[in-house]
């Protein structure tokens, strides 16, 4: 039951310090957009000049924060009671992406559905409704969770489903993704640790033969490893986010002074927008955004942790996943961009372009700050 509470008291049972690191990511991420896509911009993508990808940008900006305050206003409890439901609907959505004349196709991989005015990518949806029906799995059967048959079992074929459909698009990035939110929260839900260590096992066996299974796949490995080698070939991507990282030193060359973005950069306003910050703000910029992932995903953890006190496991375990996908695709982008990870097409949470990536992410957040309103609403006794 919750209780009246007078409005003084609302601003406070938000954390500030969260929302502010949120706010400035993306308004760092739109201005970098803006650069980023100048060129190509200009080059003749659409109507709107040099702005096209900006003004798309804002408009799918806008979008996910009033989403987001939808998501916010959703008690907690019924999001655990429907997220059986999210998840089938998102398997749904799997399948009929594969559909042709359902599924839009680009650069040989079917991952966008069309909403008429945009296009949307299911598995990005997925991605929020696996922490939301894992969390509330781990909690249903919590007294089951070192059986194999009981509490490990089910949990298999449902990863085994949904990764043959994000297989099928293909979409490896989203895969392994979704993948590991699943095991995490298992993980820090209470499962057995020889279940665990079996499942990491078969997982790392499983993603090798998939690696193998595909030339394009090891092409990026070898690439990555060198990939100097052929900066022409294979290894043009990472040698020119090299470049950039390299041109941009301490302090950077000037926000919009980037070269590598003329062209030179694939996807320099999504995949590789980090790499383009790098040479324009320099160490400075890029030690600036990371310090600010790690402080929201430490939030993050914090808000799942204090749940956890409070006796509500649901959101605490929502937390968490929350934190560790925001963490894990920032980790991924940013070393792909840095050279440190094989290249992967997945975009910098909350920075980079990509409508259906940065809607899904606000929504994402807002269930983050509800779980902490829910917290500090508990502590001053407004929840019983």
């Amino acid at each position: 039951m919750i209780r009246q509470a007078n409005n003084q008291t609302d601003a406070v049972d938000l954390d500030l310090s969260l929302i502010w690191t949120v706010v400035f990511l993306l308004g760092l991420g739109l201005v970098m957009v803006y650069s980023a896509s100048i060129a190509i911009a200009e080059a003749g993508r659409g109507a709107g000049g040099t702005g096209y990808y900006l003004i798309r940008h804002a408009a799918y900006l806008t979008v996910g924060l009033f989403l987001g305050l939808l998501a916010f206003m959703v008690p907690m409890r019924a999001w655990q009671k429907y997220a059986v439901h999210l998840l089938a609907f998102g398997t749904l959505l799997l399948v009929l992406v594969l559909i042709p004349g359902i599924g839009h196709e680009v650069n040989g991989s079917r991952r966008w559905m069309s909403l008429f005015v945009v296009n949307f990518q299911p598995s990005e949806l997925m991605k929020f409704f696996v922490v939301m029906y894992a969390a509330g799995y781990v909690v249903r059967k919590a007294n089951c969770l070192d059986s194999f048959r009981e509490g490990f079992l089910p949990m298999l074929l449902i990863m085994t489903i949904v990764g043959i459909l994000l297989l099928l698009e293909p979409d490896f990035g989203a895969f392994v993704v979704v993948t590991v939110l699943k095991m995490v929260i298992l993980f820090l839900g209470g499962m057995s640790l020889k279940l665990f260590g079996g499942l990491i096992c078969f997982l790392s066996i499983s993603l090798g033969l998939l690696i193998l299974d595909e030339p394009y796949r090891m092409d990026r490995i070898i690439a990555f490893m060198d990939p100097w080698a052929d900066p022409g070939g294979k290894g043009y991507q990472l040698s020119h986010a090299l470049i950039a990282f390299g041109r941009g030193e301490w302090f950077g060359v000037g926000l919009g002074g980037s070269v590598e973005k003329l062209f030179y950069l694939p996807e320099a306003h999504t995949d590789f927008l980090f790499a383009v910050l790098a040479e324009e703000l320099g160490f400075l910029g890029v030690a600036t955004v990371i310090m600010l992932f790690a402080w929201l995903i430490m939030r993050a953890f914090a808000i799942g942790r204090q749940a956890y006190k409070l006796d509500c496991p649901y959101s605490a375990l929502v937390a968490y996943g929350i934190g560790v996908w925001i963490g894990l695709q920032a980790f991924i982008n940013m070393g792909v961009n840095m050279g440190v990870l094989p290249t992967k097409g997945l975009t910098l949470p909350l920075m980079s372009f990509g409508g259906s990536s940065i809607t899904v992410i606000c929504i994402a957040l807002a269930v983050l700050l509800r779980v902490d309103w829910e917290n500090r609403r508990r502590l001053r006794g407004f929840i019983d």
